[in-house]
């Protein structure tokens, strides 16, 4: 009895861990797809970009079935359904930054990734160091 309450419970476990694994690599997957946004330009109808262009191709099917699950068309499916990436009649993609809203705008993501290197690059002391390209 004790052995068979260990398994149900290690598998609920298990079931659970699977659930948010797959939500936090969704959520950073939405970062990465707002990010790559930003980088291109893409932020209104005039600078729209193809899935192509942004690197956003569905991959084909053999490399799914060769590589580690991409999140980045499950994030663009939700930003799509809410109305944060919009759709120009030509099929092209862009960035609402008005729906993006302030907490998550260009700006910021920008300047937390300077931020997130510089502290990459700076040692606990507080001391910084340099990295020489070979």
């Amino acid at each position: 009895m004790g052995n068979v309450l260990l398994m149900l419970l290690l598998s609920g476990a298990a079931i659970v861990a699977l659930f948010v694994i797959q939500s936090l690599m969704t959520r950073r997957a939405v970062f990465k797809v707002i990010n790559i946004f930003c980088q291109s330009g893409a932020l209104d109808a005039e600078h729209a970009r193809t899935q192509d262009e942004l690197g956003l191709a569905p991959p084909a099917f053999f490399d799914r079935l060769t590589r580690t699950r991409d999140y980045k068309p499950q994030a663009l499916r939700l930003l799509k359904e809410a109305n944060i990436l919009h759709t120009t009649t030509d099929g092209k993609l862009y960035l609402s930054q008005k729906e993006l809203g302030q907490d998550l705008s260009c700006n910021k993501l920008l300047a937390h990734q300077i931020q997130t290197a510089f502290k990459r690059y700076t040692r606990n002391d507080g001391d910084s160091h340099t990295v020489t390209p070979k």
